[in-house]
């Protein structure tokens, strides 16, 4: 794999696309329209304040979630860059309550590629300046190419992704991705519009410091995870661990990815399976912990090997450095 410190995103995805096992230039084309769609919402959530775009939209998802008027532009945004190339032929937004056929593209042989997107993840922080993200998963269909996608396309387990990356709207803008060859993360250039390789095969540690979870809803937890909380708050040699809490899945991976930690969001809240969603943030969020050396699991399974039976399905979630996934875990099984 080449990894020339300052090469451009686009370089980087043409070059090593040999990499890539379906390296006829299909991806490469679809990867460019969601750098190109990253540019645009970049641009809108940096002028949140001065333009009318931030607040509620007055409207709820699928999940029942209120949607903020970002969630929305954010969502057009994507579906309309993403269905302008002929290599998908369908989209499935957590923004939408069905997936999308890409009409102009039902016919071509070219499009054999599913994206599930998390437009806008975090939203709900966008009000108060803090950092949001997109998430994305990439698959390659299982119906005949030519034929109209079916649900069956989407509805595949996370060790069949080709391709997965977030991005973080934050104090600099970041492109994070995989296709089954490390990580390698970008960083957003806004004088001239253009992602630079910043941070080449990145790796996750295998330990860290830091647990992140809304300790709020302690009362409701399973007892293997009020367990494991008090493992990390424990006065040791190592220990206690620091809690670091944003509410933005890609905030919190990202900075675990960098300085290692472990994310959860298990059962027992609000949300009886979890809060979040299997195919839009949890499948692709894991792919990348897994290429950057970390684990995921909903406490007692690999989430990548989970069948999705439907669109919107929610799973308890346990991401971050491998180690302490695996000692979570331990506690999961104990209780």
């Amino acid at each position: 794999m080449n990894l020339e410190a300052g090469q451009t995103l686009g370089e980087f995805i043409i070059e090593n696309q040999k990499d890539f096992q379906y390296s006829s230039g299909e991806l490469t084309r679809l990867l460019s329209s969601i750098k190109l769609a990253t540019k645009i919402v970049n641009h809108k959530v940096n002028q949140a304040g001065l333009v009318d775009i931030i607040g509620k939209f007055g409207a709820e998802n699928i999940q029942g979630e209120e949607q903020q008027k970002l969630d929305v532009f954010a969502n057009e945004v994507f579906i309309k860059t993403l269905s302008q190339r002929e290599v998908v032929c369908g989209i499935a937004s957590e923004e939408s309550d069905d997936f999308v056929r890409i009409e102009n593209c039902q016919n071509s042989e070219l499009s054999k590629y599913v994206v599930l997107i998390d437009p806008l993840d975090g939203s709900s922080n966008i009000d108060v300046n803090v950092s949001v993200g997109t998430i994305f998963s990439i698959y390659r269909r299982v119906t005949p190419a030519g034929t109209p996608v079916q649900l069956e396309d989407f509805l595949q387990p996370g060790n069949k992704q080709v391709a997965a990356g977030y991005v973080v709207y934050g104090s600099s803008t970041m492109l994070i991705y995989t296709t089954g060859n490390g990580v390698n993360g970008f960083t957003l250039n806004p004088s001239i519009g253009t992602f630079y390789l910043s941070h080449p095969q990145m790796r996750i540690p295998e330990d860290g410091k830091i647990y992140s979870i809304n300790e709020g809803n302690y009362a409701m937890f399973p007892q293997g995870v009020k367990e494991y909380l008090k493992y990390c708050q424990k006065v040791e040699e190592d220990r206690p661990y620091t809690s670091r809490y944003i509410g933005s899945l890609c905030a919190d991976f990202h900075r675990n990815l960098i300085k290692g930690g472990i994310y959860i969001y298990p059962s027992g809240t609000k949300s009886p399976n979890g809060k979040l969603r299997l195919l839009y943030e949890c499948n692709p969020v894991a792919f990348l912990a897994e290429q950057a050396g970390g684990k995921a699991s909903d406490g007692f399974n690999r989430i990548m090997d989970i069948q999705p039976t439907e669109l919107h399905q929610r799973v308890p979630f346990f991401c971050g450095s491998k180690n302490m996934v695996e000692k979570a875990e331990e506690f999961m099984v104990k209780a």
